[in-house]
């Protein structure tokens, strides 16, 4: 599985639940108005800058802090094409793939990107293209079933169509 898109934003360490996904907004049930509030405490310009498609690219330990859900959600409604980092918390790495949202652990990828780079990823070979600087990023390779998930567009989608049949 590969994607191509540009990278709208490059983080820092440690961004946790509540600047991805701001805690006050936790009684929102309509998933994709949970993309209206993505990073709006601390990088609101992120939320208005992000086109389909686009990559999210950040340091180590993204998605730290709550278990909440609604952190992957709000990344994956705002269309969101991967988030790539150079490690995320084991339970949001989790909720990204079962939402369908490609989440790439690639340990150099913020110090090789900038905002604005065209990258190319290969999901199951875990490489990155950056294309603009004609430069390869070392990126750990998705597991297949994480592969299988992604393509059938997250946990639920996969499952109603395994047991459709």
């Amino acid at each position: 599985m590969k994607l191509r898109g540009r990278v709208c934003a490059v983080l820092g360490d440690n961004i946790d639940t509540d600047i991805i996904y701001p805690g006050r907004y936790l009684n929102i049930t309509d998933r994709e108005k949970t993309a209206e509030h993505l990073f709006e405490l601390a990088y609101p310009e992120i939320r208005l800058a992000l086109q389909p498609g686009e990559f999210v690219v950040a340091g180590r330990n993204f998605g730290c802090g709550s278990s909440r859900e609604q952190a992957a959600a709000a990344l994956k409604y705002a269309r969101a094409g991967a988030v790539i980092a150079a490690s995320f918390a084991r339970i949001f790495f989790r909720n990204e793939i079962n939402l369908g949202l490609p989440a790439v652990v690639a340990p150099q990828a913020a110090l090789a990107c900038a905002a604005g780079d065209k990258l190319e990823l290969d999901l199951a070979e875990g490489r990155i293209c950056n294309l603009t600087r004609n430069e390869w990023i070392e990126a750990a390779p998705l597991d297949p079933r994480a592969v299988e998930l992604l393509a059938a567009g997250g946990l639920i989608p996969y499952l109603k169509r395994k047991y459709a049949a």
